[in-house]
């Protein structure tokens, strides 16, 4: 029977609910760590922590409680309000970095980097922790503190794969200067429940960034892309990205050999469905609510059609809405206002997913009995067709993420797969169009 102090972690583990957020191993001493980076990258616990360390670990996890009020409070105060959908927000905005390269080495409108690059130049950091790909596997992401403007470069781009930040958590406690901080919605969860709780790793931090976040993938994505393409050997990878050229970009692969492998990044959503990490769809965060600042692409036909990268920005916090301003005039951002409504439009399919689906989905699963994670409010009074979309979808990923489903996968070629999956996503979002737009944000 394991000991009290990892009690809840284990639970977390068990029941399906652990984000691979990396607080957990961040902060046990070496006591936890992920042992499988390319299989499930679940924490393993090899160790029993102190007490301390313990206690510190279980007020950090956000696998089974994310009290949205709560973190809303530490984030922006007590009296700060919050929109079911899109958080809270001061402003909301639509466009890119000024400075060409930015923009083009972002994963949309390469505002996050811009913002880090602007407040390094100005001294209002010393060091930013982002996750760029790491230069002994290049095949996984790892997370760093960037010290200078070239880093904080060589890490733009979304990782489409597992990334487990907060490991680095020793890292930013021994960091004395000041941190600009970059995760995604869960990563970010966890570490406004430190600040909460008062904890040393995070005193460093003065601001968090982070972008939208749909999905991740388990790394098994790439290893399958590759056994379809006839690549056996994923250490062979020389360089992968996940964004690559022109926006919306592609996910492109470089082997050592020079073969290069290369699929738009609508035709490689095809992966989602097949190695989605079944937690993301019980995740009720799309617009990584607890952020200074959050952005994300600009789904809208008349930004895709250009061709060039934008991006929905919000400034959540007062100093979020400084810095977008002060960079506006400077010169370092171009952003034009966005309606609310105009911006949950832009993202309904994600909304629809993260905000409606997640919670019907959660409620399947307590009526089998199954463990959940209590966000201290629920959505609900959905209508009947809701449902039974939601049951489609939900039977169809439990279907495509069988080994079976993953394995025939691999005997059909990406670029074909890619194409029927994007008509067929399209047919889908057409159908389902109204389904998805009623009721939403009520």
């Amino acid at each position: 029977m394991s000991a009290p102090s990892t009690e809840k972690i284990e639970k977390v583990i068990k029941s399906g609910l652990c984000t691979r957020c990396g607080s957990c191993v961040g902060l046990s001493n070496g006591a936890i760590n992920f042992a499988d980076r390319e299989g499930d990258c679940l924490p393993h616990i090899s160790a029993e922590p102190d007490a301390v360390r313990a206690a510190r670990i279980a007020a950090a996890c956000a696998g089974a409680e994310a009290d949205f009020n709560a973190l809303n409070t530490a984030a922006f105060g007590a009296d700060a309000g919050r929109h079911e959908y899109l958080g809270h927000f001061e402003s909301i905005g639509i466009g890119h970095a000024d400075d060409p390269q930015t923009r083009s080495e972002g994963a949309s409108g390469g505002v996050l980097t811009a913002i880090l690059l602007w407040l390094l130049e100005r001294g209002e950091i010393d060091g930013a922790v982002v996750t760029g790909m790491d230069e002994r596997r290049p095949w996984l992401p790892k997370t760093f503190i960037a010290r200078n403007a070239e880093e904080i470069r060589a890490a733009a781009q979304s990782k489409y794969v597992i990334t487990t930040v907060n490991e680095i958590l020793p890292e930013m406690e021994a960091f004395t200067g000041r941190l600009a901080y970059v995760g995604l919605p869960c990563q970010v969860h966890s570490i406004r429940r430190m600040q909460a709780a008062g904890d040393t790793a995070v005193k460093s931090i003065r601001f968090v960034f982070g972008p939208f976040c749909g999905n991740t993938l388990h790394f098994s994505s790439i290893k399958s892309l590759l056994r379809s393409y006839g690549e056996k050997d994923h250490t062979c990878i020389k360089r992968l990205d996940f964004r690559a050229g022109e926006w919306p970009g592609s996910l492109r692969i470089e082997m050592q050999s020079g073969r290069v492998i290369e699929l738009p990044k609508f035709h490689a959503n095809y992966l989602i469905p097949f190695h989605i990490m079944k937690r993301c769809l019980l995740c009720t965060d799309l617009a990584n609510e607890f952020t200074d600042i959050s952005g994300g692409d600009a789904w809208a036909p008349v930004y895709e059609e250009r061709g060039r990268g934008f991006s929905m920005v919000f400034a959540r916090s007062a100093e979020g809405s400084r810095i977008i301003r002060e960079m506006q005039e400077s010169g370092a951002l171009s952003l034009a206002s966005l309606e609310p409504d105009e911006a949950l439009k832009m993202h309904s399919h994600g909304y629809d997913l993260k905000k409606r689906g997640a919670f019907i989905r959660m409620e399947f699963l307590t009526k089998l009995g199954l463990a959940v994670p209590d966000y201290g409010y629920e959505l609900s009074g959905f209508k009947p067709k809701r449902y039974v979309m939601e049951a489609v979808l939900d039977q169809l990923f439990l279907l495509f993420g069988t080994r079976v489903s993953r394995a025939a996968l691999e005997h059909v070629n990406p670029e074909h797969m890619g194409a029927i999956f994007q008509r067929l996503r399209t047919l889908w979002k057409k159908s389902t169009h109204n389904i998805k737009r009623e009721q939403l944000g009520e």
